[in-house]
């Protein structure tokens, strides 16, 4: 087999195993159980069906070949998915930034918190994930079960740099009809939410400091992220 890191093999311990992840066989059931228990809407997941259709949408045209899938976020480091090569990226056409409203994952109805996505921009700086052809059917019903769990995102295909040539990769970018997409928010609000933000997986800084960390490890440069965490670390304390 070829070295999926032949072009960057100082990525090859930063990134975790497929076999690794516990993204690789979430279980949605258990997680809407506990969504139910805690007192969440019992409607917040999108029904495994509807996904399903989703995602076969989106491959429709792209199957006789291998894929490529852009991870911007946590899947930089955590992809959960089998791919045969990675590559650092430049997607021209979005920038990252924290626009999904989050009442209860990292914030509260009280005080809400910020995810990350990708919107409309001057261009992101990620990496590129190639999926054989043959391994496409169950890699991209991993990644739409962890990606497209809920409203949020819209799959989309767009052509990206890289050093060894462009490549047309899958995307999930900030969907503007979904309800807990906010786009435009004060970069000062979002400090200040983030800062105070916690919910029933920890603290909206831990997300933040986890993302910052994760970029400067993979040697990522974010000028938006590295702005935002020293606003939300001074509004903190330091």
């Amino acid at each position: 087999m070829t070295d999926p890191f032949r072009h960057h093999p100082g990525l090859r311990d930063q990134i975790r195993p497929a076999e690794e992840s516990f993204f690789r066989d979430l279980d949605v059931d258990e997680i809407h159980r506990h969504v139910l228990a805690t007192g969440g809407d019992p409607n917040w997941r999108t029904p495994d069906d509807l996904r399903e259709a989703n995602r076969r949408a989106v491959l429709e045209g792209h199957l006789d070949d291998d894929i490529w899938v852009f991870a911007y976020g946590s899947l930089m480091w955590d992809p959960a998915m089998i791919f045969a090569e990675v590559r650092r990226a430049h997607a021209p056409d979005f920038a990252r930034t924290f626009c999904m409203w989050d009442d209860g994952g990292r914030g509260s109805p009280e005080q809400p918190g910020l995810m990350l996505g990708i919107d409309a921009g001057a261009g992101c700086d990620g990496l590129v994930f190639r999926i054989e052809r043959d391994r496409i059917e169950h890699e991209t019903f991993v990644l739409f079960r962890r990606e497209m769990i809920a409203e949020g995102y819209v799959p989309t295909w767009s052509m990206m740099s890289t050093d060894h040539g462009p490549v047309e990769a899958l995307s999930f970018v900030a969907d503007h009809a979904a309800e807990n997409i906010r786009p435009g928010i004060p970069l000062d609000e979002q400090a200040r939410m983030i800062a105070v933000a916690e919910g029933l997986l920890g603290t909206n800084f831990a997300y933040l400091d986890n993302m910052h960390t994760h970029l400067s490890a993979l040697n990522v440069s974010d000028p938006y992220v590295d702005d935002l965490f020293a606003r939300v670390t001074a509004l903190r304390g330091g």
